[in-house]
């Protein structure tokens, strides 16, 4: 078609008019139309007119070439990068091009012989192949028999026609565990959310070594350590048990890493029985166990080392952890505690400026006297003197021997549990205006339910002088409510 009149817009849009109802067909060649495109765009300055009359050059070209808009808009983009240039002179240039040796009949055969084999690997086929030429004498193999083993597995990853025939590659399934539950544990302050990790000491001539044990706490880094043999049923399963007891508080969330040692049912089953929720690591989030990583090489590998500890040692290692080594790191082993703070770009950063013992952070806890009163339980069962838990816990033994004295059991054994219930129900029969409230049911509902209602203290303080309640409840003083 002779398109050298039209040189401007206008004249484009008047071409389109006329033909609208005109169907266009092009024998040109592919190199033709792109020189038609080519001259164009350039003719017309494409790059400086306007964003309305570019969609009326695209639709001018849609139907000169034949080619659908989304080509169009690919064909420009190449212009405007100066690639479309570089296509019509490798065009022009007739480049050499090797011959098909290998067809729609020989991909056919190779997938034949591949399913009849049960897809053997590239050499077992090509010797297979040969054999059918040479051996069984058909000509039909004389070609297919020449492919090289690289160019069987280019054939099998890449021919559409050999995949539809054998329908044999399917993409794995991944595996799903329903073990644990993927996420990050939010501790919201509390104790008891505890990180596992183990930390393997060494092999020597392929012999496997003892097998540490790392369990801390997120918040107060209390840090329990044990050892065994090998990580089995048999060995991890009571460790596990002994080391989770010795936390001096209600543990709430066990959170590991996806190692099959902790990802298994035994592990669940116990967990289960104790009332611990079960977690683990996410994908790519390596920050999630690092607090637990972090203490196997500042605690574990800084104070044990990284050489070889033969098996029958295992025993003697956990002895000298239970005995000593927990003691020391949770009541002695000063650790780094973060602060948040904002930085000048709204970002949420972490500042280590606090430096305490597990044990003093663990006393800063909201009602840490309720986790106090299980951790003398624990010293007092490991066969310490009242005077031995004074010096650990920072009391005076007097101190010490009263609390045994008011809330051991009935017979005389102290339980922290026990102890901590006996000191609730004490505490609701002492006297006092600062218990008026929590001794009244009623008063304690009809100020909650004034506090709902946004009534302040003075206000809530004077209801309950009026007439109307004066007879129904005792007389309390605002600051009473504010407490």
């Amino acid at each position: 078609m002779n398109t050298t009149r039209i040189v401007s817009i206008n004249d484009i849009e008047s071409f389109l008019q006329g033909l609208s109802q005109i169907e266009i067909t092009t024998n040109s060649s592919k190199k033709e139309k792109y020189n038609f495109i080519l001259e164009t765009l350039i003719k017309l300055k494409y790059k400086q007119i306007r964003k309305k009359n570019k969609r009326t050059v695209k639709r001018y070209l849609q139907k000169v070439t034949g080619y659908s808009d989304n080509q169009i808009k690919r064909l420009i983009k190449k212009w405007k990068n100066g690639k479309l240039l570089a296509s019509l002179e490798i065009m022009n240039n007739n480049r050499t091009r090797f011959p098909c040796k290998y067809r729609s009949t020989e991909i056919g055969l190779l997938a034949k012989a591949d399913d009849a084999l049960n897809y053997p690997n590239g050499n077992a086929l090509k010797e297979s192949l040969i054999r059918e030429h040479k051996v069984f004498k058909k000509e039909d193999f004389k070609t297919i028999s020449q492919i090289s083993v690289s160019h069987i597995y280019n054939l099998r990853n890449n021919s559409s026609q050999y995949q539809s025939a054998t329908m044999h590659y399917t993409k794995t399934n991944p595996v799903n565990v329903p073990i644990g539950e993927r996420r990050k544990p939010i501790p919201d302050g509390k104790p008891g959310y505890l990180r596992i990790d183990s930390v393997h000491q060494g092999d020597f001539n392929g012999v496997k070594g003892v097998y540490h044990i790392n369990i801390v706490d997120e918040i107060t880094q209390w840090e329990a350590v044990g050892c065994v043999e090998v990580i089995s049923e048999k060995f991890l399963i009571p460790l596990l048990e002994n080391l989770i007891d010795q936390f001096p508080f209600r543990i709430i969330n066990f959170h590991s890493d996806n190692g099959s040692e902790y990802i298994n049912y035994q592990v669940k089953d116990m967990l289960s029985r104790l009332l611990v929720k079960q977690t683990k690591s996410r994908s790519r989030k390596t920050n999630d166990n690092a607090l637990v990583e972090g203490k196997n090489g500042s605690v574990i590998r800084k104070h044990i080392g990284r050489k070889y500890i033969p098996k029958k040692y295992a025993r003697s290692v956990d002895s000298f952890y239970q005995e000593y080594f927990n003691t020391f790191i949770n009541y002695h082993r000063v650790c780094s505690f973060a602060t948040d703070y904002i930085d000048k770009k709204g970002k949420i950063r972490k500042k280590y400026d606090i430096y305490l013992t597990p044990y003093d952070r663990f006393k800063l806890l909201k009602n840490a006297e309720k986790y106090l009163r299980k951790e003398l339980a624990i010293l007092l069962k490991a066969e310490n003197t009242p005077k031995e838990c004074a010096n650990l816990l920072g009391f005076t033994k007097r101190s010490v021997n009263r609390e045994i004295k008011l809330n051991k059991d009935s017979d005389e054994i102290y339980r922290g549990a026990f102890a901590h219930k006996k000191y609730l129900i004490r505490r609701l029969k002492a006297k006092g205006k600062s218990k008026k409230i929590q001794n009244d049911e009623d008063l304690k509902k009809y100020i909650t339910k004034r506090l709902k209602k946004k009534d302040s203290p003075e206000q809530i303080c004077g209801r309950i002088t009026n007439k109307l309640t004066k007879e129904q409840f005792q007389s309390i003083t605002f600051p009473t409510v504010y407490n």
